[in-house]
């Protein structure tokens, strides 16, 4: 079964740092774009940032040069870093495909800032 697992989350002080993973179990998503996305309690799943299979990045403005993604494909993974934290990252985030399929959402990974 093909499937995404989320990793690199935890407690983050504000201003703080943090580097997610996505570790596919197929070499299939290294020919498709990829996608970071997050979901906060009592709100809707937002998209995050997306790359291309090319490296091509674009990003939402609420993280807008504080976050970059990146991906390795010989690893069959996709990176999220999270550079100067505010609380309002606070979320579970996933990843899946830049058009996301309901097969592949996993658990995520929580993302708590806090003091």
């Amino acid at each position: 079964q093909v499937q995404l697992v989320e990793s690199g989350g935890g407690l983050v002080q504000p201003g703080g740092s943090l580097r997610l993973s996505c570790a596919a179990s197929s070499s299939i998503f290294r020919f498709v774009a990829m996608g970071w996305y997050r979901q906060a309690p009592g709100k809707q799943r937002e998209l995050v940032a997306t790359i291309t299979t090319g490296g091509i990045t674009n990003y939402a403005d609420f993280v807008k040069g504080r976050f970059t993604i990146s991906r390795d494909n010989a690893k069959n993974t996709v990176y999220l870093e999270m550079n100067s934290l505010i609380p309002e990252d606070t979320a579970v985030y996933y990843c899946n495909l830049d058009r996301p399929r309901d097969a592949y959402w996993g658990q995520g990974t929580q993302v708590t800032v806090s003091s």
